[in-house]
């Protein structure tokens, strides 16, 4: 599974970048965006995805179905 940003609520803050423990969180087009090959959720490394914890943004960062 994965995280995906929604674009319409991102406002390029950055603060999900940083805590991502795979580098899955990239730049793109002024935004973010999450590459979903390599996202794991961050299973392994937190109970949930940290970019959540860490968005201010409410629903900007969801999980995909």
């Amino acid at each position: 599974m994965a995280v995906q940003i929604d674009a319409n609520i991102c406002t390029a803050c950055g603060d999900c970048e940083p805590v991502c423990p795979t580098d899955s969180i990239v730049p793109h087009k002024g935004l973010y965006t999450v590459k979903t090959d390599t996202c794991t959720e961050c299973d392994g490394d937190a109970d949930m995805p940290q970019c959540i914890d860490v968005c201010m943004e409410d629903d900007c960062i969801v999980f995909l179905d």
